[in-house]
């Protein structure tokens, strides 16, 4: 097939991308046999009053020697052939899958890490047994809805714990940075447990949290299928250890399972099973981390400002934004986080008396309300350095959160003309907050250190030029973000993903401070269960 790179394509423009490859590649239109969309882009720049584009990259199969069409495109850096598909490395595991000997591997968590670890080695015959704190997705939907509706918080199974782990309840973002090959494999893993094809090919995929939870279940059924062992409600309470290293692992309920391997994949907010390990000796140190605020507004203002006078087509569907800020004094960054066109800010507390929130969004994403973190960066001199003292320095802001809005977890919100001027008491916003089970206006001061709200102060004009509107008084702030990434990182070595100081342990994903969303969590886990299986560099 051959490659076509940067074909931009305005939105008005409805002809079948074969008559535009056709085109493209100066060939009859019934020479085009099938093309495949290999990656597609919003293109909203407009320069010079053009209209949004789509980017496509494009594989063009036709009846024409490709030979021939290469050799008249050879001075063309845009048309090129097509690499060859390699089979995916769950195929190459099953073909090379051997019978389990030895002990099973234990996977400790069923968020992106480890369920991706965990179907690598269920595919390579290894009989993994997963223990997940929390309930299945069913069981855990039940019980948010129960806490969105002002019931009690479940401290295991909640927003941050349970089958599918934080992003099951967020957008379902699949982007992540760099080019990693393995992402592919994660993907198609993703459509065949009933992911939107599209993800495929999208520069910016998400799932919805909707859909998210039925290709969860998917995947845990497929461990399952190839010889893994799912446990739900089974929290990690010890890591047991001796001078050879991980010799096995104690449950809540009192259950010890014997193992040699531990894949560890607890998530950013396993906050008790930092401290168990910190006290067992695990090398871990304290990380960099970002704090702040969620920020809501009406979705057709983000429309408008990103796509002018195209906003509303149906065909462009929600825009987001990323925006940044270096505040010049102190060096210190502020920027939006996890941007959620069309959803909602959710409450994401996983401790009593305790209060942090999150974005989601639904499939459709059609809310009409978008929300976004506004994050400031911690350093771990903000907090002493200390190996745990981040944690302390989030359990302290959500405490204070919890507190200031009434101590039943509505949460505390300001609109941005007063939190700009020192004031408090506007309500009449530009959009109803949408976090449950509800707000209550405070000063935001009053629950966040005095170097977040400085940074954000300066960085909300900054913002408001970016995006016309974006820091308009009426405009609401909910607090508090407080789990955007881990506070500490438990220390692995580059190669093996094998602890520095523990054998037999495997640190992976976001609570072990090397992943940053769904994808890179993914792929981390599935880079770690490689590395196990001793295929890093041979599959």
């Amino acid at each position: 097939m051959i490659r076509i790179s940067e074909l931009h394509v305005p939105i008005g423009d409805g002809r079948p991308l074969e008559e535009l490859a056709a085109e493209r590649l100066a060939l009859r239109r019934e020479s085009v046999r099938r093309t495949e969309i290999v990656r597609r882009a919003v293109d909203g720049r407009r320069r010079h009053g053009a209209p949004v584009c789509f980017s496509y990259v494009l594989d063009v199969e036709t009846e024409e020697s490709e030979r021939k069409i290469l050799a008249n495109f050879r001075r063309d850096k845009k048309v090129a052939a097509a690499p060859k598909a390699e089979p995916s490395v769950f195929t190459r595991l099953a073909e090379q899958k051997s019978a389990a000997s030895g002990a099973r591997p234990v996977v400790v968590g069923f968020g992106p890490a480890g369920m991706f670890a965990s179907l690598a080695l269920a595919t390579a015959g290894c009989a993994p047994v997963v223990v997940e704190r929390g309930q299945d997705v069913d069981a855990r939907h039940a019980a948010i809805e129960r806490f969105w509706s002002g019931g009690a918080l479940d401290e295991d199974t909640n927003v941050q714990f349970g089958e599918g782990g934080a992003g099951t309840f967020s957008d379902g973002k699949l982007t992540a940075r760099g080019g990693d090959p393995l992402q592919r494999d994660v993907i198609e893993a993703f459509i065949q447990a009933g992911a939107p094809e599209e993800i495929k090919y999208l520069a910016k995929p998400h799932i919805g949290t909707d859909r998210l939870r039925g290709v969860v279940k998917a995947i845990r059924e497929e461990v399952i299928r190839r010889g893994g062992e799912i446990r739900f409600g089974a929290r990690m309470e010890e890591l047991e250890l001796d001078a050879g290293g991980v010799r096995a692992v104690r449950l809540s309920g009192g259950e010890r399972i014997g193992t040699d391997t531990v894949l560890l994949a607890i998530g950013h907010s396993a906050r008790d099973t930092y401290r168990m390990l910190y006290e067992k000796g695990v090398a871990m140190e304290a990380k960099a981390f970002a704090v702040g605020v969620r920020i809501e507004h009406p979705q057709e203002w983000i429309d408008r400002a990103q796509y002018g006078e195209d906003a509303g087509n149906p065909r462009l569907g929600a825009a987001d934004y990323a925006l940044t800020f270096q505040d010049a004094v102190t060096g210190r960054g502020a920027y939006s986080f996890c941007m959620c066109p069309g959803g909602q800010v959710v409450a994401a507390a996983s401790e009593n008396g305790r209060l942090t929130t999150n974005g989601m969004s639904l499939y459709a994403r059609d809310s009409g309300v978008a929300n976004a973190a506004l994050l400031v960066q911690v350093r771990p001199e903000d907090f002493g350095g200390e190996v745990l003292g981040g944690v302390a320095f989030q359990r302290d802001c959500e405490a204070a959160a919890f507190r200031l809005a009434g101590g039943d977890y509505r949460a505390p919100v300001q609109s941005v003309g007063d939190f700009l001027r020192g004031t408090t008491g506007s309500g009449n916003f530009c959009v109803a907050p949408t976090y449950r089970p509800g707000v209550t206006i405070c000063r935001l001061d009053d629950c966040l250190p005095p170097f977040v709200t400085r940074t954000l102060r300066d960085a909300l004009p900054a913002f408001g030029v970016k995006i016309a509107g974006f820091a308009a008084p009426d405009v609401p702030m909910t607090g508090v973000e407080m789990r955007s990434s881990a506070p500490c990182r438990i220390l692995r070595d580059r190669d093996s993903f094998v602890s520095v100081s523990t054998p037999g342990l495997y640190p992976v994903g976001e609570g072990a401070g090397y992943a940053g969303g769904i994808m890179s969590a993914a792929v981390d886990g599935l880079k770690a269960a490689l590395a196990f299986l001793g295929k890093n560099d041979r599959i």
